[in-house]
This record gives structure tokens, C-alpha cells and sequence, in this order.
């Protein structure tokens, strides 16, 4: 090939790819973190480790929107769990690659809809208001809801995220915002009907609020004997004032089987601007009604994020786990997350 048509070749390749690149928008998204100390939950032993994902969890993924014109838009999200201390996918053994979302579908004036694997409104609404965020090491709104101590609680059904879910969100107007998912249990094991869930945001000025509520039917890992399904539902709430963020929280999580469970969750948290970072501290109590027994998980996190820059930040961590009749733990870490 000549160096004319070589040249010609090289510049037709880079104007495709700029038409292309207008066309599209694709990004590279994610976060890694990484934390180490010692680690103990209620009735276990304590442990010295390194561990992926207690601040947040880690993962990776792509997202993109395509222009379509009038005001309708493409798009898509891709995203997958990792473990930095083993280099393992996901979060737990035999998890889903593309498990945090995975999804494609359409926004414009009429808000967004989108078809594939979603995080959970109810998620969302949790992370959104208590001090530590998406915390499922250190967050007692995170730990008490999702990841109860089954020793002594009441077990959570279904995930953070559904799969062949139908997702809608309306855009934000005057403040309010509100989004809905559904799926269909498809034939797998477990499944005995259709998921449902929702909730409404609300952010004006200092004040934020939410409502959410979620119906599980199918999807139901470690569910009780004759388990037919669980509601859940949950009332949430944050004040910006000018020496702190104080977020509250309550839950509620019944369970229809053989036997029948219900869990209440309280949880109140506080985060105070010191120096380039924040104290953290959130306080969690959850009390549970199973047959004729009632037990209690209490957890306190106190910590501290240094803002390292706008993509990165240093923690500090201290927690204390009880729980009804085991004893207690105490978890002492530090860590490091990048966001990119």
C-alpha cells in the first residue's frame, strides 16, 4: 500500500471514529477499595485481614448514551462486581459477572425506562440516608437490613439488584423524583411470582426525604420453610445544618411462611465536616419477631473519611456489634477508595 493510500485510509478510520464518538457517548466507570484491620461480628472470632469492598464495593463497568434526536436518548450500563485482595469476580463466589447493573432502554421528556438487571429503589433509598453510604462492612443500615446476623434476625430475600427487571425513573421535578421496578421470576427456583418495588425522592434545599417499598416473590436465597414471599418498606430522611448532616431512618420487613417473621429497623447516623474530611457515626437497632422469640442486633460505626482529592479518600473505621445471646464484636480498620 502506498503511503498516499495509507495516509487516506488512517484519515478516513480517524473521521469514523469522530462521527462515531458524536454519536455515542461512552464512559469507563468505577470504584476500587481496599480496607485492612481487625474484623469481628457478633458470635464470631476476630480476624486480621485485608478485604475488598467494605466502604464500598468494588467494580468496574461501562456506560453509555447515542443521541437519537427530539429528545430521545439510547443507553446502557454494564457493570461487574471484582475483589481486590483475591483479584476474584464478583462479590461472592459464584456470582453473576455483569452483577451490580446490566441493562439497555430509552429517556426523554417522559423520564427513562430500562430493560436488564437493576439495582433495587429500596437500595438506593438506604445508601442514599444513613452516614457510611453503600457500606455492606461498616454501614448498620446496610448490615441490618441486607445482611442480617441469621443466627439471631430474620433472613433478607432477594438482592440489591433484580434480574429481567422492567425499571422506570421520572426525572426529577421541583425536587421529587419517582422510580419503579418489577420482574418476572422466568421458571427459576424459588420463584412464585412477580417482584414489585418503588420509592419517591425528595431533596429541596437542606431537607431530603424518602418512601420506598418492595414486594419479594421470587429470587428468595436462604428463604424459611413455605416461604411465599416478603414486604418490605422503609421511611427515610436527612437535614443539612451548618456544623453537621444528620440522616434518619425506619424499616420494616415482614415474611409470610410456615412460620411468619417480621424485623423493625431504626437507624440514626451523623456526619460532621472536620479539616479536608468528615466524622462519621451511624447508630443501628434492629429488633426481630420470630415466633415467640424477639431478638435485637445493636451496631455502632464511628469513623472518619479523609478527602485524599475529588476521587479519593482515606477511612478510618471503629464498629461495635451486639446481638441477642452471642458475643460481641468490635472491628477496628482503615482503608483506601479510588472512584474513577
Amino acid at each position: 500500500m502506498t503511503r498516499t493510500r495509507l495516509g487516506l485510509c488512517c484519515s478516513l478510520s480517524l473521521l469514523a471514529a469522530a462521527a462515531g464518538a458524536h454519536a455515542q457517548n461512552v464512559q469507563i466507570t468505577g470504584l476500587l477499595d481496599m480496607s485492612a484491620g481487625s474484623f469481628q461480628n457478633a458470635g464470631t472470632v476476630r480476624q486480621t485481614r485485608a478485604d475488598s469492598g467494605n466502604m464500598s464495593t468494588s467494580f468496574i463497568g461501562f456506560r453509555g448514551t447515542e443521541d437519537l434526536s427530539g429528545g430521545l436518548k439510547a443507553k446502557f450500563a454494564i457493570e461487574h462486581y471484582l475483589r481486590l485482595d483475591s483479584g476474584s469476580v464478583g462479590r461472592v463466589n459464584g456470582g453473576a459477572f455483569w452483577a451490580r447493573n446490566s441493562y439497555v432502554g430509552l429517556s426523554g421528556a417522559f423520564g427513562t425506562t430500562t430493560l436488564g438487571r437493576h439495582t433495587t429503589p429500596l437500595f438506593v433509598s438506604t445508601l442514599l440516608f444513613n452516614a457510611f453510604g453503600d457500606s455492606f462492612g461498616f454501614s448498620p443500615s446496610i448490615r441490618q437490613l441486607f445482611t442480617p446476623n441469621t443466627a439471631v434476625m430474620p433472613a433478607f430475600l432477594g438482592d440489591t439488584a433484580w434480574n429481567n427487571s422492567l425499571a422506570y425513573s421520572s426525572g426529577e421535578t421541583d425536587g421529587l423524583s419517582l422510580n419503579v421496578i418489577g420482574n418476572l421470576g422466568e421458571g427459576a427456583t424459588g420463584a412464585s411470582g412477580k417482584n414489585l418495588g418503588g420509592n419517591a425522592l425528595y431533596f429541596n434545599g437542606p431537607l431530603a426525604a424518602t418512601v420506598a417499598w418492595q414486594r419479594v416473590r421470587n429470587g428468595m436465597v436462604g428463604a424459611p420453610a413455605g416461604a411465599t414471599g416478603q414486604t418490605t418498606w422503609q421511611l427515610g430522611a436527612s437535614y443539612e445544618l451548618a456544623f453537621a448532616k444528620l440522616y434518619g431512618q425506619y424499616s420494616e420487613v415482614r415474611t409470610t411462611a410456615m412460620v411468619n417473621d417480621k424485623s423493625h429497623l431504626w437507624s440514626f447516623g451523623a456526619a460532621i465536616p472536620l479539616g479536608p474530611g468528615r466524622v462519621l457515626a451511624q447508630y443501628g437497632i434492629a429488633r426481630g419477631r420470630i415466633a415467640i422469640n424477639n431478638p435485637t442486633n445493636k451496631t455502632l460505626t464511628l469513623g472518619y473519611d479523609y478527602n485524599l482529592s475529588k476521587n479519593s479518600d482515606a477511612y478510618a473505621v471503629y464498629m461495635n456489634d451486639k446481638a441477642t445471646g452471642l458475643t460481641n464484636g468490635n472491628t477496628l480498620a482503615g482503608g483506601l477508595r479510588l472512584r474513577f
